[in-house]
């Protein structure tokens, strides 16, 4: 299976289990991996046979803008939910960062790896 990767997506958003974190925006990194067939559209050299990754980042940080979760488990899971429900993939990963989460460390995220429901 080929992969397709968005890696880096950065949006702000109100996240965390704190009152004042639901209070202001918080900037988030975002790394998604799909599972395709990359062939298809290398042959045609057509968008209307690949993912179309550019919608798929729009659709994801308009999301996460409007989102307003505690957890970064959470927004994860209803980005993938909403990602396998929106467009032709069998499956994917999703990883949320949330750097100065956890003080003297660079970063803090969470991977959640989902397939698509048979």
């Amino acid at each position: 299976m080929d992969k397709l990767r968005i890696t880096g997506l950065e949006v702000s958003a109100r996240i965390g289990i704190r009152d004042w974190e639901q209070q202001v925006l918080q900037r988030l990194s975002i790394d998604l991996e799909f599972e395709t067939d990359a062939a298809r559209p290398a042959a045609s050299d057509d968008i209307a046979d690949a993912l179309d990754y550019g919608l798929i980042a729009r659709d994801v940080v308009g999301f996460v803008r409007t989102s307003q979760f505690r957890l970064i488990e959470t927004l994860a899971e209803r980005i993938a939910q909403r990602l396998l429900d929106s467009f032709p993939i069998s499956g994917l990963k999703v990883c949320v960062h949330k750097p100065g989460a956890v003080p003297g460390a660079r970063d803090t995220s969470v991977e959640i790896d989902r397939a698509r429901s048979r």
